[in-house]
């Protein structure tokens, strides 16, 4: 068997940044880290947002990697793995990134750095790996190869991006059994679409009824379109995201659709509809400053300052309070959970570190999450406690991910078709028809 070439995957710090276990993630293959890289991460490693645990993680790595060793030579990085080191120099003779593309600018010291090593090391492939689709194009144009980090990547977002299944010529006897008894027995009835936690619609004819497969019972259930905090659902995707959200035994949600369809107004309804059930009900979501600046610039106080990127949050709220008059018993409870805390609109970095039992717990925009950033959520969840992510998986505001590697994605793609998870996809604009005309022509 011919041996393969050696493989020399340079990382930037937008890998790092995106996973602190990258470094671990290239089975036999050596890592390089450029020293402009450690440089960034030194400016992050301050701050309470996932990407500044990400550098602190990074940093005490390689400082217990490196031990009373310096990291300019090769250290292995353990049993099956490569070995790793910081490339010092980014002086190249022939190709030089700095004098082609400007001086002063990481991104090309990161490139030198490649380059340098690709000098070094003649019998290696050397790779730049990067999250950044710029410095990919940039590296590739001078002949630096050049790759996206591809580890909690989902392959095929067709799975994702599908809606729920239309069962075809069923026995209006079932129909007639799901309108009177509420259930029937699964026997095969949903074929190849069976899965944990499915949503479908079962037609006979003219006739339909909406249902949902119950895994522990092996039974398809009706499903129907249920007021939440005098919230109706609209149409047949909004009734299963209804039936989701408040089902007991469904502890973790992912609701999945363009702006409009409704996702984070059912969670919000939902949540509220069953406040004796849970001690607080919050919802959080990533803050995403405008080009990127930090919102540290911003005046003001830490509530002055994430009080706008909070604000679609309120808006829906603010839509709940407008179904009752303000002197019902229903509007003055949401002024009483407002007051007490029970009800908390907030930063997702507010809440990061909290071990959280008995809460519903909303996780807005989550498309703009990495997998690490939703599965450290999920790990926080205590006794008691359900979590709801809403998205849209085509709409991601950070530069280093797209449909594929966004947490939301990521989300799906593993635990599809568990008992404790369910999924619905969100189709249909029920903001306006405004709205809808330009989610379907714009």
């Amino acid at each position: 068997m011919a041996k393969r070439a050696k493989k020399i995957y340079v990382l930037d710090t937008s890998v790092l940044l995106f996973d602190h276990n990258a470094i671990k993630n290239f089975e036999e293959n050596d890592v390089a880290i450029p020293i402009t890289c450690l440089e960034e991460l030194d400016r992050f490693k301050v701050g309470n947002e996932m990407k500044n645990f990400e550098a602190r993680e990074v940093i005490r790595f390689l400082d217990k990697l490196s031990a009373n060793n310096g990291l300019s030579d090769w250290i292995p990085l353990g049993p099956k793995q490569g070995k790793l080191k910081i490339v010092m120099s980014n002086l190249v003779s022939g190709m030089d990134a700095e004098e082609i593309y400007g001086k002063g600018k990481n991104d090309h010291k990161i490139i030198n750095a490649a380059l340098t090593l690709a000098q070094a090391e003649k019998t290696a492939k050397v790779v730049l790996v990067t999250k950044d689709i710029n410095l990919r194009l940039k590296a590739k144009a001078i002949g630096l190869p050049s790759e996206d980090y591809e580890t909690g990547k989902v392959k095929n977002v067709k799975n994702i991006s599908t809606g729920f299944p239309v069962i075809e010529h069923v026995a209006p006897t079932i129909i007639s059994a799901l309108y009177h008894k509420g259930s029937v027995e699964e026997a095969g009835l949903l074929g190849s679409h069976k899965i944990a936690n499915g949503y479908y619609i079962l037609k006979s004819g003219s006739d339909s009824v909406l249902a949902r497969y119950h895994q522990a019972t092996d039974t398809v259930e009706r499903v129907e379109k249920s007021y939440v905090y005098s919230i109706k659902p609209r149409n047949a995707e909004q009734a299963f995201a209804v039936n989701a959200l408040l089902s007991d035994e469904i502890k973790l949600v992912a609701l999945q659709g363009v702006a409009g369809t409704g996702k984070t107004l059912l969670a919000l309804a939902s949540a509220l509809e069953q406040k004796n059930k849970f001690n607080q009900i919050i919802l959080a979501r990533p803050v995403i400053p405008l080009s990127n600046r930090e919102i540290g610039f911003l005046p003001g106080s830490a509530e002055d300052k994430i009080s706008p990127y909070m604000q679609p949050l309120w808006d829906n709220l603010t839509y709940i309070k407008s179904q009752f008059r303000a002197t019902e018993r229903k509007s003055k409870v949401l002024d009483d959970m407002e007051e007490s805390g029970k009800l908390s609109i907030t930063a997702l970095a507010f809440i990061r570190g909290r071990s959280l039992s008995n809460v519903m717990f909303i996780i807005d925009e989550a498309q703009n999450l990495t997998p690490h950033e939703v599965k450290t959520i999920i790990t926080r969840a205590g006794e008691g406690t359900k979590v709801v992510f809403t998205g849209d998986i085509n709409q991601i505001d950070t530069p280093y991910m797209d449909e594929q590697s966004n947490g939301l994605t990521y989300l799906i793609d593993r635990l599809k078709g568990h008992a404790l998870f369910a999924h619905i996809r969100l189709e249909k604009g029920e903001r306006s028809a405004l709205a809808n005309l330009a989610n379907e022509l714009l």
